[in-house]
């Protein structure tokens, strides 16, 4: 078999034609990330399609900056290569990582970043390993969860944890009130009450810069998507998701303490099951987790019953 990758030939339209095929695809290769990544950071994407043995075989994307003619490079690629259905065996991961590596070769003046989508396994290590590729030490795995859409409500419901359950139960015996929006005007709203949240209790997360400007991005067909919850009137939750393809990413969360108190994430969550397919939607990315900074929300993300999916790690 051989392996070529082809950069910036497609219009973003054939982009998005063939980025829609993929099953599971990540905000991090989204072509609206893409562009706000680059306006914020003067950076510049390239939009790569892997041909194998001529075929159309997945999509890749890297963000890059060169000074002197390139003599100083810096190349990420975060969350990449995505396949196309039948093309995500060990042998088209190695093609590509080998072509890859050949393209993009370690060397003095360039800098890269490379965090593959491949799940942590003993063979991706070794194979990401030949191509050249250097485990970042100090690094941990990224890890996130999937939650499929395409269960029935009783198979789903029958997935949730118990406590996750009795949650939801009581969320919805309450007088909670959920309202969505893809039009982005809950958003200013939801941003002021993240950008206080996260001054208040100092957690990581998507920089509310980089959030402005996905939303500006956001189309039609990839629509940002908020969910409000209210109760007797009063704001007291908001859950944001960033659509991509037939993907999509619970990006922002944040509720009050009278939120929490009748469990309206557990609600928000559980409704966003229904309102997501109306748009295309099949997976749900529920975002990064760890057990070092932030156990109780790994607690609640699992809760759900969602796929756990450790990638290979980091490596430059």
């Amino acid at each position: 078999m051989e392996c070529i990758i082809v950069w910036n030939k497609l219009s973003p339209d054939e982009w998005e034609k063939n980025f829609r095929k993929i099953r599971q695809s990540n905000v991090l290769q989204s072509y609206a990330y893409a562009q706000a990544h680059c306006t914020l950071n003067r950076q510049k994407a390239r939009w790569g399609v892997i041909l194998i043995d001529k075929q159309v075989a997945g999509l890749v994307q890297i963000l890059e900056a060169g000074f002197c003619f390139n003599l100083f490079h810096a190349l990420m690629l975060d969350r990449g290569p995505l396949w196309l259905e039948g093309f995500d065996g060990a042998a088209h991961i190695d093609l590509f990582l080998k072509e890859f590596g050949q393209q993009f070769p370690q060397r003095w003046g360039r800098k890269r970043r490379f965090i593959p989508e491949i799940e942590k396994g003993m063979m991706a290590d070794k194979l990401i390993e030949k191509a050249g590729f250097v485990r970042v030490e100090a690094s941990k795995p990224y890890e996130t969860l999937w939650w499929a859409l395409n269960q029935n409500e009783e198979e789903a419901r029958a997935a949730l944890k118990s406590n996750w359950r009795g949650s939801l139960q009581k969320a919805e015996k309450s007088d909670l009130q959920i309202t969505w929006d893809v039009t982005g005007e809950f958003y200013p709203w939801l941003k002021t009450k993240y950008v206080d949240d996260q001054k208040t209790r100092g957690f990581n997360g998507i920089s509310p810069q980089l959030m402005d400007k996905i939303v500006a991005f956001s189309t039609p067909s990839d629509p940002i998507i908020i969910g409000k919850a209210s109760l007797n009137g009063r704001d007291v939750a908001g859950v944001l998701f960033i659509t991509h393809g037939q993907s999509a990413t619970y990006q922002i969360g944040w509720s009050s303490d009278e939120g929490r108190k009748f469990c309206a994430h557990h609600l928000l969550l559980w409704q966003a099951r229904s309102v997501l397919p109306l748009h295309g939607i099949h997976d749900l990315d529920l975002g990064g987790i760890n057990d070092e900074t932030a156990h109780g929300v790994k607690k609640f993300k699992e809760g759900t019953g969602a796929k756990n999916a450790k990638l290979s790690g980091h490596y430059c």
